[in-house]
């Protein structure tokens, strides 16, 4: 069962809601693709859309390192002792998230469907369904209503809203939030690195009647100095984004108890093996996960669902990347109806090329 075909492709997938973040705006969603075929015909694929911002990888990054170093890392190589494969691709690919990823998530489910079972099953699935936010960039209040509205009328009440760039309007964002809706929403918060400490502080005591769920990656990635000063019941609602790629990210914020929340990314952590990785350690000093993705295709959402439901200490996912992509390459891998995710059936991901 050896690795005898990687295919390597780029695709724009477009985008029907162009959004900002803290530090950019979106408009144009490009993907790379990895079609994986071992020599008895079983397919594996994966897909990967990683940020420069993040990472110090984009996706053109991305497809060039397939192009140069795929093969010459795995064609031919055997599929069944998976874990030394893994090894082996980290070892290659330790410095390119993104790459990486696209090649694990390819390996998984090849490796999955050889053995004729869900991924999820594989690593032993222990949540059946789960409810996503879904994400409303920087916009005005007005804005930001009008489009909460909509959603809701999907049947989603797991809402995450995307913050930073001023204390004050951000407020009054989420208080007409709460004054429309009521507690018939939970509220979730991303400010991408966008506030100093003193600022974080204030909105913090300011926003306490709103009830928020959590909150993404306040303060600057690289200093965890600030944050760990910060009082204990707040950095309990932390969710550590920028700052946790690694494994050794993951015990630095342990060390400094930094957050109370993990949110793991397959494109900043590298796949689904670094990913469990960090969810262990999580695990470990009670750490709960957050479930976190960029603009993708629904192969690479349904890897990332596949192992959040394989974890104990999953309770949030934020898995909406794939929801306003204009085109995809492939479909299933899951279902979502009134914002609940579930897992398709099927062997591996559960997806199928279009």
């Amino acid at each position: 069962m050896k690795i005898k075909e990687i295919h390597i492709e780029i695709a724009d997938l477009g985008t029907t809601r162009p959004y900002s973040i803290a530090y950019q705006t979106i408009e144009k969603v490009e993907n790379v693709f990895v079609r994986l075929e071992l020599d008895n015909g079983t397919v594996g694929y994966g897909a990967a859309n990683p940020s420069r911002l993040v990472v110090g990888e984009d996706v053109q990054d991305c497809y060039m390192n397939l192009r140069n170093e795929a093969e010459a890392c795995l064609l031919g190589q055997d599929i069944r002792p998976f874990g030394t494969l893994l090894d082996k691709l980290e070892e290659d690919f330790f410095d390119k998230p993104g790459s990486r990823a696209a090649l694990d998530i390819a390996l998984h489910d090849a490796y999955a469907k050889q053995l004729e079972v869900p991924l999820a099953g594989l690593f032993g699935q222990k949540i059946s369904s789960m409810p996503t936010s879904i994400t409303i960039g920087i916009k005005s209040a007005e804005e930001t209503l009008r489009e909460a509205d909509e959603y809701f009328a999907m049947g989603f009440r797991y809402l995450k809203v995307k913050l930073g760039k001023d204390v004050a309007e951000d407020l009054e964002k989420l208080f007409k939030l709460r004054e429309r809706f009521k507690n018939s929403i939970h509220i979730r918060v991303d400010a991408n690195q966008g506030y100093t400490g003193n600022e974080f502080l204030d909105f913090f005591e300011k926003a306490r009647p709103l009830n928020l769920e959590l909150v993404e990656q306040p303060l600057m990635a690289k200093d965890l100095d600030p944050i760990a000063c910060l009082p204990e019941e707040v950095r309990k609602v932390i969710a550590a984004d920028e700052s946790l790629i690694s494994c050794a990210d993951a015990t630095h914020l342990v060390s400094k108890k930094a957050c109370g929340i993990f949110n793991l990314k397959l494109m900043k952590n590298g796949g689904i093996a670094e990913a469990r990785k960090i969810a262990t350690i999580a695990q470990g000093f009670g750490i709960e996960l957050m479930w976190g993705c960029n603009d993708e295709s629904v192969i690479s959402i349904a890897a990332a669902l596949h192992t959040a439901f394989s974890c104990r200490n999953t309770r949030y996912l934020d898995l909406d990347g794939s929801f306003d992509l204009a085109r995809d390459v492939a479909r299933g891998g899951f279902f979502v109806e009134n914002g609940i995710m579930r897992l398709a059936a099927g062997p591996g991901l559960g997806i199928e090329p279009l």
